[in-house]
């Protein structure tokens, strides 16, 4: 069977990698393409490296375009899916890889977002850890599913094995992330220019204040199989001058009794059938060179006992399985196809 899809905010950086990975896709056909100032033009001419969809012109984003297609994909701003998704109610399936389906809390939807809050969807990260299964049970036959945030994802991963098994403390999590410019968008901002980047690195959203925060704290809650009042962490994302990637440093306290063998071992239980997300070689960590353009986070953990804590170096490429690759990692399990289907476990290089 052959699906259609409907793409939106198909000139920006997010809707750009799903169009990237979807190409590719031997079940899917890319009908529909969607922008907002630069509708009526050339996709070619925003994704010039989108060269076997240089056929396809950018329309209005309305929910009239949008609907009659077998899959929508909404890659648009935060606070802006919701209007269109309320629309959709007829699409068989719709992925939002903006925010405004992630939380399931309103007070925590208020407090960082603002605006309207939407319904709670299938989140879209398969292997995390979820009441002693994955997540990816939720996803199948789902009709309704919220890609997650790159960076929330990435911090998820690292730390839901150690907080599932009870090895880790989660009340005292730290979270550094050198992150590329591509997560906060392609439209234009002062403090994205590459004058301002290069050479330089850029702390921002610092004590407290990242959107991601919640979604991190509700999927390890999740993972634990408690509340999230007892999961906090201190989260600083600092932009980096490279185009793409996340490398994600966490550390938390070593819970009492947990033996070595222990900590290491809820890792290589949580993920060592996994296809995209893989643990390294005790003494390996990653780099984010080593994941470019592919859909693999890779996790390199390391047992500081003068300080008490595990420390997990994560990398990914933001747009790929923080972004795009999650939400066709996604609709793969939903539809019942492969799970690996038009995604890469190789990176670029160099």
């Amino acid at each position: 069977m052959t699906y259609t899809v409907a793409v939106s905010g198909a000139s920006g950086y997010a809707g750009g990698e799903i169009l990237r990975l979807l190409a590719d896709h031997p079940d899917i056909e890319i009908r529909t393409v969607t922008a907002h100032s630069n509708a009526g033009q050339k996709l070619i001419e925003h994704q010039p490296h989108l060269r076997s969809l240089a056929h396809l012109t950018l329309q209005e984003t309305t929910p009239e375009i949008l609907s009659g297609h077998d899959i929508v994909f909404l890659a648009l701003p935060h606070g802006q899916s919701g209007q269109y998704t309320d629309a959709l109610g007829d699409a068989p399936l719709v992925i939002d890889a903006g925010a405004d389906h992630r939380l399931t809390s309103k007070d925590s939807w208020d407090a960082f977002y603002g605006g309207d809050f939407h319904e709670p969807w299938a989140y879209g990260v398969p292997e995390l850890l979820v009441g002693g299964r994955k997540q990816r049970e939720n996803l199948r036959g789902a009709t309704r599913i919220a890609a997650p945030g790159c960076n929330a994802s990435t911090v998820s991963l690292s730390l839901a094995p150690g907080v599932a098994a009870g090895v880790i403390d989660p009340s005292d999590i730290v979270s550094v992330l050198a992150v590329g410019p591509s997560g906060a968008g392609k439209s234009l901002k002062a403090n994205l220019l590459a004058s301002e980047i290069l050479g330089s690195a850029n702390p921002y959203a610092v004590g407290g204040t990242h959107r991601h925060i919640p979604e991190i704290r509700q999927a390890l809650a999740a993972a634990s199989g408690a509340s999230a009042d007892g999961i906090r962490i201190s989260f600083t994302p600092v932009i980096v001058p490279m185009s793409r990637g996340i490398l994600a440093t966490s550390t938390a306290p070593i819970a009492e009794g947990a033996t070595d063998a222990q900590i290491r071992e809820a890792w290589e239980s949580a993920y060592g059938d996994e296809a995209f997300v893989q643990l390294l070689p005790a003494g390996h960590f990653p780099r984010t060179a080593d994941v470019i353009g592919a859909n693999t986070a890779l996790i390199g953990l390391a047992i500081d006992r003068a300080a008490n804590r595990v420390t997990v170096v994560t990398a990914v490429d933001n747009l790929v399985k923080g972004t795009a690759g999650a939400a066709i990692q996604s609709m793969n399990i939903a539809l019942g196809l492969p799970e690996t289907r038009a995604l890469s476990v190789n990176g670029v290089a160099p």
